[in-house]
């Protein structure tokens, strides 16, 4: 593997904690959420990234609402100086040129670093280590930016695709190819098209650049985020976080820098990868029963199927019910319909402020 020393990773943790209700709430988002094992997702994001970044290198990216909550959840993991609030929500072009700016004062201008969100689910930590080891070289030996494709495992309409071109070569881990463009979210037939055409991978939000490269970017496309990189100071930075950060423009990497970048490539995953965005996608990791019921904790069923269930404390009996999402808390019960996952927000939306 290639001298990691220049090395960074940066992760961003900062999530509404809408989807996930009622175990997530504002202070406690999906990724620090214990859901599929007995670490919490952004624990688990920074174990997999330490095995090819080292631990000095890796950042946190949360808000002022889950400092405390993200720092206690990687305690003994990483340096609690390294887990950086932003103090606005700006969306995650600004987020992209905090990572650069926190990089670049650390290891100058020749720095790589990988921009890795830090709720993803993915089984083969080895094979992301893998990947990781070989994306961080190529980032920094040529001009492009990099990203890690997923390859469709269905015709997906809550992602966005890329649109991958030629060959551009071969890692023992796997194949770069060119970025010709990113696309929206389609609709199902073109996202039909997209998965049987085999030129389309979802875009999964893990992107990675040299300083200097993304600096060059900004330069030309964003000038505000450049500009707040270069004045980024080496060390105290958090008064002038505060004052310059909320100012950037709310706009997301992808429409901000990677739509209209120089350079694009791509690796297409050799790993399992699963952003576990609705309690719908739980079935496909937790112990399912013969009628097809997914469940975690003290949950007990007769005549019924297709349920999901996660008790936190309390007994979940199930009777000759089907199709439903239940999970209990210490102070809040959810009974929905597995259709209506995606409407849970608007139920948040209608809660007091002490149970979101």
């Amino acid at each position: 593997m290639s001298d990691t020393r220049n090395f960074f990773a940066c992760i961003m943790a900062g999530g509404s904690g809408e989807r996930f209700w009622p175990m997530s709430r504002v202070h406690t988002p999906k990724h620090l959420l214990r859901l599929l094992s007995d670490r919490t997702l952004v624990e688990e994001t920074v174990r997999r990234i330490g095995a090819a970044v080292p631990v000095g290198n890796i950042f946190v990216l949360t808000n002022e609402v889950q400092l405390p909550a993200t720092r206690a959840a990687l305690a003994g993991l990483i340096p609690a100086e390294q887990i950086v609030a932003e103090p606005a929500k700006r969306d995650t072009a600004p987020a992209a040129a905090l990572a650069t700016a926190l990089v670049r004062a650390r290891g100058g201008d020749d720095a790589v670093l990988a921009l890795l969100p830090a709720d993803a689910y993915i089984a083969d930590a080895a094979g992301f280590a893998r990947q990781l080891g070989a994306a961080l070289p190529r980032a920094a030996s040529g001009g492009a930016i990099l990203t890690i494709a997923i390859k469709p495992a269905h015709a997906a309409t809550g992602f966005g695709y890329l649109e991958m071109g030629e060959e551009l070569g071969r890692v023992e881990s796997g194949v770069f190819r060119r970025v010709r463009r990113f696309v929206e979210k389609p609709d199902a037939a073109t996202a039909e098209r997209y998965v049987t055409g085999g030129n389309h991978a979802w875009n999964a939000g893990m992107f990675f650049w040299s300083v200097r490269t993304f600096l060059a970017e900004a330069d030309r496309q964003s000038p505000e985020l450049a500009s707040f990189i270069r004045g980024f100071p080496a060390g105290g930075f958090q008064s002038y976080l505060a004052e310059r950060f909320p100012g950037l423009p709310k706009i997301s990497v992808d429409y901000a820098i990677m739509e209209k970048a120089a350079a694009v490539e791509t690796l297409l995953a050799g790993f399992d990868w699963d952003d576990v965005g609705l309690w719908t996608a739980l079935p496909r990791h937790l112990k399912t029963d013969g009628a097809g019921n997914a469940t975690r904790g003290a949950v007990y069923a007769a005549g019924a199927g297709n349920n999901i269930a996660v008790s936190n404390g309390r007994v979940i009996a199930l009777c000759g019910v089907k199709d439903l999402v239940v999970v209990e808390t210490a102070d809040a019960v959810l009974v929905c319909h597995r259709d209506a996952v995606q409407d849970i927000k608007k139920i948040v939306q209608q809660l007091p402020q002490e149970l979101t």
